[in-house]
């Protein structure tokens, strides 16, 4: 391989997957050592797939190196593990038998209705993704997504953008198509564009100022929406009432956002007034301070008062009071909502 070759492999991102989806890469690699006999460590880096399922491991003595463990010998610690995994679930399987046989010989007249089992309460980052993820591999229509700000610098944030990449590759290639609304601070963060870079299908997104909680809905059956102000909880609904309401949401979000992929639109300033400046102006004369703003736009309280800034020296403003007076006489928001 390469110099340059292995550069290209370094820079890609890693998507999580398990040991019967292995990645290329690694492949290329894992065969590679099986025909040279070891790895240099550095060159793993990038495929960390390889020694987390114990295809690689360091070579006893020379740290810097890696020795492939024999494929047959791999496959039967994995057969081992899934086999182990089976048999705990049937044994689960008959302690939940055991534990509800009994329950069920009881009057459940005063017990809640078929529709108690529209609306599940997930809790915890895997159990939500597992949840997803099923409903996902069964989708074959339509994708909707609202995505709020997030903050996407951190390993768990990278990791469920790579998981959520993975599942909307799957459903793009089934025929599907996926619509999301991003809020307009999101629309250059360079994990974003890559995401529209690798994805391949019908995949559209927009953007607006304001979005709503994230929602998720899978096929228009099947929606998660969060179930407080923790990332850890979410409800999944599958009520046609509730999953009606959010359709209708998002549908009259969709048809007020700005395109941003495939084709990016640009939003017209009116009167020198940039739609960003619009929408603070509107926030400042319901009297919210700047750090509502910020976090109502999914900015920092710096850049939203550098809009608020510019925003003063448009309108010739020389203090807050000022400029909340100017706003009103000005007609900026009459005309923005001509506008809209």
């Amino acid at each position: 391989m390469t110099g340059r070759a292995r550069e290209h492999r370094a820079t890609e991102p890693h998507l999580e997957h398990g040991p019967e989806d292995l990645c290329a890469a690694a492949t290329v690699l894992y065969t590679q050592a099986l025909r040279e006999g070891r790895v240099r460590a550095l060159e793993a880096t990038a495929t960390p797939c390889l020694t987390a399922y114990g295809l690689l491991q360091p070579s006893v003595g020379e740290p810097d190196w890696l020795e492939p463990v024999a494929p047959a010998v791999a496959l039967h610690r994995m057969l081992d593990v899934s086999a182990q995994r089976v048999a705990e679930e049937r044994r689960r399987e008959a302690r939940l038998s055991a534990t509800f046989e009994p329950l069920m010989q009881v009057d459940g007249r005063r017990t809640a209705g078929a529709d108690a089992g529209a609306v599940r309460v997930l809790s915890g980052i895997p159990q939500i993704n597992q949840a997803i993820s099923d409903v996902m591999e069964d989708a074959t229509s339509e994708l909707l997504c609202i995505q709020p700000n997030s903050h996407y610098a951190d390993r768990r944030g990278q990791l469920s953008q790579n998981l959520s990449l993975r599942r909307d590759q799957d459903m793009l290639d089934r025929g599907a198509r996926i619509r999301t609304l991003y809020q307009h601070t999101q629309r250059h963060l360079p994990i974003v564009r890559a995401r529209y870079e690798q994805l391949r299908g019908d995949a559209e997104a927009r953007s607006l100022d304001e979005v709503t909680d994230r929602l998720i809905i899978v096929d228009r059956r099947v929606a998660f929406i969060p179930a407080g102000g923790e990332a850890t909880l979410a409800l999944e609904v599958r009520h046609p009432a509730l999953i009606t309401y959010f359709v209708t949401t998002f549908e009259r979000l969709w048809r007020l956002a700005t395109p941003m992929h495939p084709e990016a639109a640009q939003r017209p300033s009116l009167n020198g007034i940039t739609p960003r400046q619009h929408t603070i102006a509107s926030l400042l004369v319901e009297g919210h301070t700047d750090a509502d703003i910020a976090d109502r736009l999914g900015m920092n309280v710096r850049t939203a008062r550098v809009h608020i800034a510019k925003l003063a020296a448009t309108l010739g403003s020389e203090s807050r009071a000022q400029l909340g007076y100017l706003i009103a006489e000005s007609g900026i928001l009459r005309q923005g909502d001509v506008g809209q």
